[in-house]
């Protein structure tokens, strides 16, 4: 066996869907869409993919996301501001009904690491930072 095929024996499914793997190009044709609309996503902080050098890679959880945003964007006909208005109330999942791959454990608690947490964090410490002056 390669020593790429026993990295990949060590690396976990968690670990496997963080790993930033998609051009903005592949995520967007796999996606039906552009990517400047995938550019219009990360500007409103609605997704923030890894960045090697100037290019954009994305993961299989930023996918599974994109998902359900365009669900959220096409079908229910929600606006991007609303979105981002709704995510400081609600995580993803509870959004769109859908298992958010994000979620830790099953558990229904936020992760850390995920982009929506951490928007909405910072949106509160802006918040908080504002109301204390």
């Amino acid at each position: 066996m390669s020593k790429m095929g026993k990295r990949l024996e060590i690396i976990g499914e968690k670990e496997k869907k963080d790993m930033p793997l998609y051009t903005i190009g592949i995520v967007a044709e796999l996606m039906g869409t552009t990517n400047q609309t995938l550019r219009l996503y990360e500007k409103h902080g609605l997704i923030k993919p890894a960045r090697k050098n100037k290019n954009r890679f994305y993961s299989e959880n930023d996918i599974i996301w994109l998902h359900c945003l365009r669900e959220l964007i096409h079908d229910k006909k929600i606006s991007i501001e609303g979105i981002k208005k709704l995510l400081n109330y609600a995580p993803c999942w509870e959004l769109n009904r859908m298992i958010c791959s994000r979620k830790s454990g099953g558990k229904g608690n936020l992760c850390e690491e995920c982009v929506v947490y951490l928007s909405s964090a910072k949106n509160v410490r802006k918040t908080e930072s504002k109301h204390s002056q």
